[in-house]
């Protein structure tokens, strides 16, 4: 028997931290900011760098209308309202998601009504019809950790009960189903482009859209005065309002534009070798007891923002995942995540008791949450085990060394038990 390193044994991995970093930084990169210094920090319209990088977002998403925001969190909010999403609306919501999925509605008054996972650990479409009421106006879909959910069917769902679809991209750029690009299945679709996503701008997002109203109410929302009073009509009712839209200002930085604009030029290629990556990691830790390995439809074709591994306790004499996790890391698999920002909302402050924080949202009873209510995200969240994606193959000796990582400590699993 091995000594596993937790015991006082030989690390696998040696090579210090850390082991996984994004967005790749080339001189390619570097040249394009340069570049945007020398031409202007601050655009006020839609011009420049903001113009070409919407147009090839439109281009490379194949929707009519790409508005660029300062976050993926800004790029949400506007989507809602944009849907006329307001105070006292229900908006059907994944339990198992980034909490900025949901906490914009907070802000609008709107209440965010959770929905349980499927075995997948996206929204189950199940769940959400029997949460549908008179009340709901929208069903948000998250694709998490880059694997597309089932928006076949969530979309035939809003169609058949006269509901918004909204989709939340964020794990997901480039993902598709049947050659169909997330991001085009409904009304609207938000996408956060920070740090560690598959389209990086250090910071930024994004919303996409067909819908023209959509469209002119993220202007207002978030893009006061010059673009507004540019591209609303002079004879549209809300242009009257263009120098002040709703007050807000979302609008990205240049320069993190010009990041993303250099950095969508290679994301095809950044998500084929993502995809080769998760197909080597997957045949080589699936056949090991106490791993559970994703396993999407064959008409999809994942991002792969993370690689999401479901620890499965029995199969290794009940050891908890804490301890197995423990051993990983002692083993060096240091970019071995158990997530935490990205959890069932129902386990956040926030979403049980908002009133410390927002203390005039008018639906506090509503927000109320408890343990145990969403049982299946509660479940894959407790047992994930996430894994980056490697994409370069000179980072093909790493992940080798972190599948033997996992066998080690699951092959001495028995020394952690007791």
């Amino acid at each position: 028997m091995t000594s596993l390193a937790i015991s006082g044994g030989t690390p696998i991995v040696t090579t210090p931290p850390p082991h996984f970093s994004w967005p790749p930084i080339s001189r390619t990169t570097t040249d394009a900011v340069r570049r945007q210094m020398n031409t202007a920090i601050s655009i006020y319209d839609r011009s420049g760098v903001i113009a070409e990088l919407e147009d090839r977002l439109r281009e490379y998403f194949g929707v009519r209308r790409a508005v660029l925001t300062s976050s993926g969190t800004a790029a949400v909010h506007s989507a809602y309202v944009a849907t006329h999403i307001g105070p006292g609306d229900e908006v059907i919501v994944p339990a198992y998601t980034f909490l900025a999925t949901a906490t914009p509605l907070l802000h609008i008054g709107a209440i965010p009504v959770l929905a349980d996972s499927d075995e997948t650990g996206n929204i189950s479409v199940a769940d959400v019809e029997a949460r549908i009421t008179d009340k709901t106006k929208a069903i948000m879909v998250t694709h998490l950790w880059g694997i597309p959910a089932d928006v076949p069917a969530l979309r035939a769902l809003a169609d058949q009960h006269g509901l918004a679809l909204l989709e939340d991209g964020s794990h997901a750029h480039g993902a598709d189903i049947g050659g169909w690009k997330i991001g085009r299945f409904g009304r609207a679709a938000a996408f956060s482009m920070n740090g560690p996503k598959p389209l990086s701008a250090g910071e930024g997002g994004f919303v996409l859209t067909d819908d023209d109203e959509v469209y002119k109410r993220v202007l207002l929302h978030g893009h006061y005065n010059k673009r507004c009073r540019n591209e609303i009509p002079a004879d549209d009712p809300a242009h009257l309002y263009g120098v002040t839209g709703m007050g807000l200002k979302f609008r990205i930085h240049p320069l993190a534009a010009a990041i993303a604009l250099e950095q969508l030029g290679n994301l095809d290629s950044y998500l084929e070798g993502r995809a080769r990556f998760a197909h080597y990691l997957c045949e080589q830790l699936e056949s090991l007891p106490g791993i559970a390995v994703p396993k999407p439809p064959g008409d999809t074709y994942p991002a792969w923002y993370g690689l999401p591994l479901t620890y499965v306790p029995d199969e290794l004499n009940g050891l908890p995942v804490e301890r197995f996790h423990e051993a990983l890391r002692a083993e060096g698999l240091q970019e071995v995540d158990r997530p935490s920002s990205t959890r069932p909302l129902n386990l956040l402050p926030l979403f049980r008791d908002p009133t410390p924080m927002l203390p005039y949202y008018p639906h506090l009873e509503r927000v109320a949450y408890r343990t145990g209510e969403f049982p299946v995200a509660e479940q894959i969240w407790h047992h994930t085990l996430k894994l980056p994606v490697w994409h370069r193959y000179e980072d093909l000796p790493l992940a080798e060394a972190y599948v033997a990582g996992f066998r080690k400590v699951i092959d001495n699993h028995t020394q952690l038990l007791g």
